[in-house]
């Protein structure tokens, strides 16, 4: 549900004596603030919904999941210090870094990614009776995309730049939320909308529209969402972010099994309030990828900024390396096998 916040703690009784109200305190779970935007690519709120499965949840650490209307409030809660684990697609990432000079700022965890082969991936659609049939028909048009500098906007423009088109000179773009987008491209107020999943696969919309290219199309593989967290914050409770991790990679596994498959579309439609039968897509192939091992393809998000850099909407190199620890993951996974 939006807004989901869980504050279940661990409490020791209090002794008579001086010392008690000290040794409750040092052996207090770690509290962990983690941000989450959209349901299912953010796995955070159904993790929770499964505390059967977190086997450290209240021992070494207790999770508070916190909903952002998108990944700028997320940067600014963190860099502000009122979030521990950011969820950030490549292009919230990079400018994590250049613009809110979060220099700590560390990749631990993957989450979901689009374009995987034999997964899903955001469509970018244009009217069934549209003339437009090629890119270089957008020429002139009214493009709709989320957020300027959004990782879907940053993948239209990728692609677009390819036939030699360029935002603003070329084409016209507009930010409309992606519920909004169906009526946007009936009403014939953009010629191309975004689309990403649940709303791109509602069947009104694609009973009017069609696919002119995907975000596969523009970058391959892309990173929709890793968790970040800041170096300090990594050293202080590193033993309890690999207890969170383990734990969560253990829901993730758990709500990708087939044999789960409608327990586990129930408790997705209990948070999005959308009906079961609409979101049957959901942990299967035709959803976006999640690696079983939280291991973030390091590799697709150096290309990810660098393209990212290449439509002016980072103006220096990031390194991804230099920003990644995957230590942590790494220690996590192990303890799954």
């Amino acid at each position: 549900m939006p807004g989901l916040i869980d504050r279940r703690g661990f409490s020791l009784g209090v002794a008579a004596s001086v010392a008690a109200p000290y040794v409750a305190r040092a052996a207090d779970p770690v509290k962990i603030r983690i941000g989450w935007v959209v349901t299912p690519a953010s796995m955070v709120p159904l993790a929770l919904e499964k505390k059967d499965l977190m086997r450290n949840f209240g021992k070494t650490y207790v999770a508070e999941a916190i909903r952002f209307e998108g990944t700028p409030l997320a940067i600014t809660a963190m860099a502000a210090g009122d979030l521990d684990i950011g969820p950030f697609a490549f292009s919230a990432f990079g400018l994590a870094i250049q613009n809110a000079g979060m220099e700590d700022l560390r990749i631990i965890c993957d989450e979901s990614e689009d374009g995987f082969p034999g997964y899903g991936t955001n469509e970018f659609m244009v009217l069934k009776d549209s003339p437009i049939r090629t890119p270089a028909d957008l020429k002139g048009k009214v493009l709709a995309t989320n957020t300027v500098g959004s990782a879907v906007d940053v993948g239209m423009r990728a692609f677009l730049r390819k036939s030699g088109l360029e935002a603003q000179r070329d084409y016209t773009i507009v930010e409309a939320p992606f519920p909004t987008m169906k009526a946007i491209l009936s009403d014939k107020k953009a010629d191309l909308i975004s689309a990403v999943p649940p709303f791109s696969l509602d069947p009104q919309l694609r009973a009017i529209s069609r696919t002119l290219f995907t975000q596969r199309d523009a970058f391959g593989v892309s990173l929709l969402s890793v968790w970040a967290a800041r170096k300090p914050f990594i050293d202080k409770n590193r033993a309890a972010l690999i207890d969170f991790i383990e734990d969560t990679l253990r829901t993730n596994l758990w709500y990708t099994d087939p044999n789960n498959h409608a327990e586990a579309v129930a408790l997705l439609s209990k948070i999005t309030k959308a009906p079961p039968e609409r979101l049957g897509w959901a942990f299967t192939k035709d959803d976006q990828y999640r690696d079983p091992t939280g291991m973030p393809n390091l590799k697709a998000m150096q290309s990810n900024l660098d393209q990212q850099k290449a439509v002016g909407l980072l103006t220096r190199d990031i390194d991804v390396m230099k920003y990644s620890d995957v230590s942590l993951v790494e220690e996590a996974a192990k303890r799954l096998k």
